[in-house]
């Protein structure tokens, strides 16, 4: 049995734990109120060390995490942006630390709420207060130093060309931004913007 296949094993393993506790590992909702790019635009100013003041509730898929024992840190990837998390002894609860540790892996989008600091190096993260796992998922990502170097499976896993490449991400954003002037142009000017469909003779 391959390492692919060892990984999937155990992450089905955990989800089945997480429903056998009355844990939904697939909630439906969760009222996210800032974004990692929000927040960096809005506190990357502050000094090292230095709290801001404002507590965040913010989800996306966390993409790296290194425990070193009595602190750990994370990276969640939140719509184009990241932002650090730390998970920390005597500032995260135990059992937020005991959830982590026991059924959250890279790769899984979680909701966290935590306090936006700077840390002694300078770096802008969240000291989280509270996590809810959002969706576990049972594939692991490719290495994040190589991403997808094959051709062919790039373009047929398009969301994760989307992930581990940001340059891809934002060749859609920018031909979105040149669809929609050269939409807004036309319409200036009179045009009408119709489906092709509407002008087909026959139903397809």
């Amino acid at each position: 049995m391959g390492r692919e296949e060892l990984i999937i094993q155990e992450r089905i393993k955990k989800l089945k734990e997480l429903i056998a506790q009355g844990i939904n590992p697939y909630p439906h909702k969760f009222d996210k109120k800032d974004s990692a790019f929000d927040l960096h635009a809005k506190y990357s100013k502050i000094k090292a060390e230095q709290r801001a003041g404002h507590k965040a509730k913010i989800a996306g898929r966390l993409v790296g995490y290194r425990d070193i024992g009595k602190i750990a840190f994370g990276v969640l990837y939140d719509d184009g942006s990241k932002i650090q998390l730390v998970l920390q002894e005597k500032h995260t609860p135990d059992k937020v630390l005991d959830f982590v540790k026991k059924f959250v892996d890279i790769g899984d989008f979680i909701g966290i709420e935590g306090e936006v600091y700077k840390t002694q190096r300078g770096e802008l993260s969240i000291l989280v207060h509270s996590l809810e796992l959002l969706s576990k998922t049972t594939l692991p990502l490719p290495d994040k130093w190589h991403g997808i170097q094959d051709k062919e499976e790039r373009y047929r896993k398009r969301y994760l060309d989307l992930l581990m490449n940001p340059e891809v991400r934002q060749i859609f954003e920018k031909r979105e931004i040149i669809l929609s002037t050269i939409r807004d142009f036309l319409k200036e000017k009179g045009f009408h913007e119709v489906d092709t469909p509407y002008l087909q003779t026959i139903y397809g």
